[in-house]
Order: structure tokens, then sequence, then C-alpha cells
């Protein structure tokens, strides 16, 4: 058992290395980089110029670099919840198929790689790229935020972008976990980047819309509810029907890290409000266990889609 787990991560880290080194030299992959750098670079261009107007009191002013937006392009944070899917989609489409289809999965099984040490690898060099990419990305935002606005952020805006960085990465491994199993599933690469690409637009602009009318066919409407408004069991519904769309909960992260004077996620009722200072900014922490279920939420649809991928994966027949 020793022996075998060792060749697991061996070929773990061999199958990962060629893959890492695979997407960096991609023209996909470039392509991917330099829409997202110049549609996030727009975004905190136009947030930059709305700042320079801006008191520098604000004690959260590098957070909203990420979170301004200026017409006609939406904040850096809209952006990348838009963007980084798709980045996910173009790494994973093909991971598994495109083995099948080139005929040389008969060839790298025949090595010693395990089929886990397989998937593992892939799976673990498109987390790895996603990592660098927006790592890059967020390194320069801030070095473009020291030179036009002077002045550095503090530690609890670094730590702020940092957690953000976290959550962004985790979100991109849920996208590439989708993106891997649609690859494990279907043979044609074609048919797994449209499968991907359906399940991101129904999760991103469909499902917003089906848990709202979900929630009203579970609550028909009466003329009570007219008068005054939802009730608290329809507004608990409704957001838990919408917080099985990875972009609600990915937007919610977001919106307690990025806007530290977020209080809560959901409904609040008066009796939590008593002693609160409105618009007082909470500490890190409190915003850390404001937003911890959306991030191990994010986090275990990553592990549920894997497992899909390696159960299917290990049933598959692989033929020379």
């Amino acid at each position: 058992m020793a022996r075998r787990s060792g060749s697991i991560w061996t070929g773990c880290g061999t199958v990962f290395l060629k893959e890492f080194a695979d997407h960096l030299r991609s023209g996909r992959m470039r392509v991917l980089e330099w829409l997202v750098l110049l549609t996030g670079i727009g975004a905190i261009y136009t947030a930059i110029q709305d700042l320079k107007t801006t008191t520098s009191q604000d004690p959260f002013l590098f957070l909203r670099l990420f979170t301004d937006s200026h017409d006609p392009l939406p904040s850096f944070m809209a952006v990348l919840g838009f963007l980084i899917p798709l980045v996910a989609i173009g790494l994973g489409f093909d991971a598994i198929n495109g083995e099948f289809n080139r005929r040389t999965m008969s060839r790298i099984l025949a090595q010693p790689i395990y089929r886990d040490a397989l998937l593992l690898g892939k799976f673990f060099a498109g987390i790895a790229t996603i990592a660098v990419a927006l790592t890059t990305l967020w390194l320069l935002i801030i070095g473009f935020g020291l030179l036009t606005l002077g002045i550095p952020p503090t530690s609890e805006e670094v730590m702020r972008g940092f957690a953000f960085l976290v959550v962004a990465i985790a979100y991109g491994g849920f996208w590439l976990a989708v993106a891997i199993l649609c690859s494990v599933i279907f043979r044609a690469a074609a048919t797994s980047a449209l499968v991907s690409l359906g399940l991101w637009l129904l999760m991103s602009i469909l499902w917003p819309l089906l848990s709202r009318f979900l929630t009203s066919a579970i609550f028909p409407t009466t003329p009570m509810s007219l008068l005054v408004g939802p009730s608290y069991q329809e507004i608990i519904v409704q957001q838990t029907l919408a917080r099985l769309s990875p972009n609600t909960l990915f937007a919610e992260s977001m919106m307690g890290l990025l806007h530290p004077s977020t209080r809560a996620l959901g409904p609040v009722f008066m009796d939590q409000l008593q002693g609160a200072v409105m618009g007082n900014p909470l500490p890190l922490a409190q915003s850390l266990i404001l937003v911890w279920p959306q991030v191990t939420s994010l986090i275990a649809g990553v592990i549920v889609l894997f497992v899909a991928a390696y159960i299917v994966f290990q049933r598959q027949e692989v033929r020379a």
C-alpha cells in the first residue's frame, strides 16, 4: 500500500509538471490571460479615475479598486466573476477526452502511472495555472494602485485582498472540476465544452431567475403578502435556492471580504442590530467567519465534482 501510494504521488508529480508547462506555453492560455488582463485593467483604470477624487481618509481605499465600477465597465470583482469560469473551462474541457482523441491514453497508462495519478496531476496543473494567473493579476493591480494613488495599502487591506485571491482560486477550481468531469463523461471535446459553458450560463444567468420562480411556486402570492411583503420562510427558501449556484457563493464571499461594513449576508433582525454602529467596518476575523459557509461550500463542491470525475474515469475502458 505504501509503495502504491508513493507511485501515485510520483506519477501525479510527473503529470503535473508536464501539464503545467503545457498550459503556460499554450496559445489558448495566452489568449485567455490577455482577455482577463485587458478587461481587468480597464475596470481598474475606470475605478481609479473615481478614486482620485476620494479623500485619503477612507480606511479601505485599496479595496475599492476591486469593487468600484464606472460606466461602461463593471467592477473588477464582477469582471472576475464572469471570466474566471471561462479560463477554468478553457483549461479543463479536453483534459481527458483529448488523450482519448489523440490515442495517447493507453500509452500513458502503460507507463507506471495510475489513473488517479493522471487525474490528480491534470487537476492540480489546472489549479496551479489559475493560481499563477490570478496572483500575477492581483500583484499588478496592487502595483498599479500604488503608482496612481500614491498611498500604500494597510495590513488589513492586504489580508483581505489575499483572502479574496484564495476564494477566487477556489471558484476557479469549481469550474475546472466541472470541465474535467465533462471531459471524462463526453468523448467529443466540442460536446464537453458546450455542456460546461451551458452549465455556466445556467448558474450565472438563468438560476437566479429560476430560484425566484421556484420560490413563488412554493409560496403563492396572496393579498396579505402583497401588503406586508415576503415572509421570513420565503426569503430563506429563495436564498437557499440561490446559493446552489457557485456564482452566488462567490459574489457573497466577495461582498463580505471586500466590503468590510457588510454585517450579514441574509435577513437581519432588529435584535441583531442592538449595540451595532451602522457603517462601522467589521474586523477581518469577523468577516472571515461571515463568509466561511460560502467558502467551504465552494471547496466542498470542488471535492464532490472531482470525486464524481474520479469514479466515472475509473469505470471507463481504455483500449489500445
